[in-house]
């Protein structure tokens, strides 16, 4: 019998918002691709600690999905978040603390019931801490562990790591400090996965067993005990889904 593929849909946007552009905007075309001709999406905002309410926070989401066609809802405004999950057509992630939304992700007790809809082939979007947590650690986030999640492990939406909002040194810099690439490769002293510097402006698509970087950058991919390397957009980067 031949082995089923996986129905896999998911977008991974290493921002929301670029310089010069609206929540959204520099991703949208990718975001109407991923939906295709679905007509809602479940909203999760438990990633922002303070300053903006998970209200204002779907407002926010709601005004450009909208703009798209797409009605958005905020899995708090459910009675019961595991079951807005199993219902949902689609569901985007936005950005934030990680170790906040993976805390409350474990809280609500919605990581197998997303990893089963996601296998299902139910549409997945994240940016940032949305793109983080789809990965199998959160052990590249650049945030700050504000609160304890009840494990580090993550969706596992894919078999490697993500740091969204890659920066590369600044070769002029005298107050740089560590680097990106410095941490990375300290993660890797202890963990085996390959883990993907993602710059702004950004994504990851993963298709079924196909997965392609998008936007105006390369990316910059470790493995551990290996010299990083760049990969452009249309290069082949399928190994990253065959990763331990």
């Amino acid at each position: 019998m031949r082995k089923q593929l996986p129905k896999k849909d998911i977008l991974l946007v290493s921002t929301s918002t670029t310089h010069g552009t609206g929540y959204l905007e520099h991703c949208q075309n990718e975001v109407k691709e991923l939906l295709g001709d679905r007509k809602s999406i479940l909203f999760i905002p438990y990633a922002r600690p303070g300053g903006i309410s998970h209200k204002d926070y779907t407002a926010k989401a709601r005004e450009a999905f909208e703009a798209m066609g797409v009605q958005l809802t905020g899995v708090h405004e459910a009675a019961d978040p595991v079951a807005a999950v199993q219902q949902a057509e689609a569901v985007f992630i936005g950005g934030g603390n990680t170790f906040l939304l993976l805390r409350q992700l474990y809280a609500n007790k919605l990581i197998e019931p997303l990893q089963k809809r996601v296998e299902q082939g139910m549409p997945y979007m994240g940016t940032s801490a949305g793109t983080n947590v789809a990965g199998k650690t959160i052990g590249t986030t650049n945030d700050m562990p504000i609160v304890f999640p009840k494990s580090f492990d993550a969706l596992q939406l894919v078999p490697f790591n993500i740091n969204p909002h890659y920066l590369d040194p600044e070769p002029n810099s005298t107050h740089m400090g560590e680097t990106r690439e410095t941490r990375i490769e300290e993660f890797h002293v202890h963990n085996r996965q390959p883990v993907v510097g993602l710059r702004e402006g950004s994504m990851l698509r993963v298709k079924g067993e196909k997965i392609s970087l998008l936007g105006p950058h390369s990316a910059r991919i470790f493995l551990q005990g290996q010299k990083p390397m760049e990969f452009k957009p249309n290069d082949d980067i399928n190994f990253l889904l065959e990763a331990y």
